[in-house]
């Protein structure tokens, strides 16, 4: 049975989906105004592992992801200017093309870390009508006032407000989550934002209330439940996300739709860290798949890297970690690479793998089960075991590796096939050592010589 930790009612719980055999997940996506960086890449990775368990597991899945290119202000909350807004003035183009751009980066980048696509990528900027419609639901249900600068949710109004983050609301200081200003309570938030001054913002839109543009949180209210219904299984996310964003979700959905709970299971990841602190774009030094690439490691071994960490668990990133992570993944696959198929699959470590996978995803004792059965010299279906556990690590275990070979190699690699062919079976091994000395192995097969760096 898998268990899934549920940020809800903070335990493990018996997974089961709202219809038999099906399972709807929305997982909170890219804000598309920069590079996403690998701690951004960190909670991805981890919710393909989720959904690749779940297929695992027999599951039939629709997975939403959404891109949020319109209405996330720089605090977070209610505050500041838009990021995409900002990021149009900074690079002198049109906030369209910003998202674009960065999308298409990010895609390129989910790609390289063999990520399973959602079967939706909605835009938020796609669904401005499907938000004004829950606002409006939302007015003629009472939970909603009107300030100088926008419509607001009245979070008085909604009795479980607290209850994914577990929020002490009177502990809560002004200015520490979100200013009072015309606010009527701390927690309140925006679902929707009078433009300033009409014409100055590039994404603005005419409603009922007048010139402007969604909040944050009302968009993958709306692009959740168009996609998934008005209730859904998993919703998944960032830890950061728990006591504003995602809680602001679970208030207006709920008030909405009447389905208690809206979501009935909510995972989060914990933040990748960098010098012991969460990495974040604000930073500036920030490595994104790209980088790690310019420097010498494959986006492949910083999803190695990730497997070796729970997904609820902080994972320090130093480039210790990652040479480890890069020498043990080129170390799998050099195993790997000969080991033959004997058409059979070992059911004790294929049972291992799936007792760990299914206690909340633990990646971790997954991969030790890989490398016990690796190890172990009388093990059986090792070839069909390891695919099969694959379909879930998506390391690309029995990719080969594309290999340049230099000219002076080839060439030694030639002397030695025709050394083996005359039977001269000692320079053979002598070039094969050359070989190996200069930086790579042979492997002989039937179809000749394989070649791969050491």
């Amino acid at each position: 049975m898998l268990k899934l930790y549920n940020t809800l009612t903070r335990k493990k719980e018996n997974f089961k989906p709202l219809k038999d055999h099906e399972v709807g997940i929305y997982s909170c996506g890219p804000t598309v105004y920069w590079y996403q960086h690998i701690g951004n890449m960190r909670g991805y990775l981890c919710w393909d592992i989720l959904k690749r368990v779940l297929k695992f597991n027999g599951f039939k899945i629709k997975h939403v992801i959404n891109v949020t290119d319109v209405g996330h202000l720089t605090s977070d909350a209610d505050e500041g200017e838009d990021k995409m807004e900002n990021a149009a003035k900074r690079e002198g183009k049109t906030a369209k093309e910003i998202s674009e751009y960065y999308f298409n980066i990010f895609l390129d980048d989910l790609k390289k870390v063999n990520f399973l696509m959602p079967d939706v990528w909605p835009k938020a900027t796609g669904h401005i009508q499907e938000q004004i419609d829950l606002i409006r639901v939302l007015e003629k249900k009472g939970y909603t006032y009107k300030t100088s600068d926008g419509i607001y949710f009245d979070t008085s109004k909604f009795k479980d407000y607290k209850k994914l983050a577990r929020l002490r609301v009177e502990k809560l200081k002004a200015g520490k989550r979100i200013e009072i200003g015309q606010k009527k309570n701390k927690t309140d938030f925006a679902l929707w934002k009078f433009s300033e001054t009409p014409g100055l913002r590039q994404q603005e839109w005419q409603s009922p209330w007048g010139l402007g543009y969604p909040g944050w949180h009302i968009e993958c209210s709306a692009m959740s439940s168009k996609y998934l219904g008005e209730q859904f299984d998993i919703h998944t996310g960032g830890q950061e996300h728990i006591p504003v964003h995602h809680t602001n979700e679970i208030a207006q959905s709920e008030a909405v739709f009447g389905k208690k709970p809206w979501v009935k299971y909510w995972l989060h990841n914990a933040w990748l860290l960098f010098g012991g602190e969460k990495m974040s774009k604000s930073q500036g030094d920030m490595y994104t798949i790209s980088v790690l690439e310019g420097i010498g490691y494959s986006a492949m071994d910083f999803r190695y890297l990730c497997l070796n960490s729970h997904y609820r668990k902080p994972l320090n990133f130093t480039m210790k970690n990652l040479d480890k992570a890069k020498e043990t993944y080129k170390r799998i696959k050099n195993i790997i690479y000969g080991i033959k198929d004997d058409e059979k699959t070992n059911q004790k470590y294929l049972k291992d793998f799936e007792k760990a996978i299914n206690n909340d995803l633990n990646t971790p004792n997954a991969v030790k089960v890989l490398w016990k059965m690796l190890r172990d010299q009388k093990a059986e279906g090792k070839f069909r075991t390891i695919k099969k556990m694959d379909e879930v690590l998506g390391l690309r275990l029995f990719e080969r590796d594309d290999v340049s070979i230099p000219r002076d190699i080839r060439k030694l690699i030639d002397e030695r096939e025709k050394a083996r062919k005359e039977k001269n079976w000692k320079i053979a091994d002598a070039l094969r050592d050359r070989v190996r000395d200069l930086g790579f192995f042979i492997d002989d097969t039937d179809d000749g010589p394989r070649v791969r760096k050491v």
